[in-house]
């Protein structure tokens, strides 16, 4: 099975193109959905402990975590020592369903691929990626946005020039959705055809 890191920030498009994947009979694990589902599970308890108030009813009350992280940054580095670990093995058995259910490629979504070294477990980097006006035009409509709380998010994240320059494959998402699907569909072809050896290497 290859496996596919699948990355690019905030407003690029990486969701739409993950459907793309699905679409095409590629299975998506989604590390954004794995923690949604870890901050009603295992994560509450830890960060509870760590970020006092931030929970609420068996479940961690992302607004009011995120408004701590705001006021002090550096409390991203104790949330991650937190949550990487739980994500980590919930993507390691979901990969080995799909490798025992028989799939040739698989793709790990991961928004800071880069920027944890998610990029040393996979086999090849797909990189979505737009031109920064379009990223910026795209995160400022979404609600509860800020040009404050864009630039804390950014700031996490690799440089887009360095990110294009890392990535095996680029998918942009600039143009229509037709002609950026197109791009994918041309991934999937080149890498079918591929072996991968990070999984047996890396997660088994």
């Amino acid at each position: 099975m290859l496996l596919i890191g699948l990355t690019g920030s905030i407003g690029m498009g990486k969701s739409t193109i993950a459907k793309r994947f699905v679409e095409c009979d590629v299975p998506v694990i989604d590390a954004d959905q794995l923690v949604h589902d870890i901050y009603v599970g295992e994560a509450v308890q830890p960060i509870e402990a760590a970020f006092p108030g931030t929970t609420a009813l068996g479940r961690v009350d992302r607004k009011k975590l995120s408004a701590q992280l705001m006021a002090d940054p550096s409390g991203f580095k104790r949330l991650e020592k937190i949550v990487h670990p739980l994500v980590h093995a919930a993507e390691r058995q979901m990969l080995k369903d799909q490798a025992e259910a028989g799939a040739e490629l698989a793709v790990l979504e991961v928004p800071l691929l880069f920027e944890t070294g998610g990029d040393g477990r996979v086999d090849v980097t797909v990189v979505v990626s737009a031109p920064a006006d379009v990223q910026r035009e795209r995160v400022m409509a979404r609600e509860g946005m800020t040009a404050e709380k864009f630039e804390a998010i950014r700031s996490r994240q690799l440089p887009e020039v360095e990110k294009r320059r890392r990535a095996d494959f680029i998918v942009e998402t600039h143009l229509t959705i037709p002609e950026s699907y197109a791009q994918v569909d041309a991934i999937i072809d080149a890498l079918r055809v591929r072996r991968g050896t990070a999984f047996q290497r890396l997660w088994q």
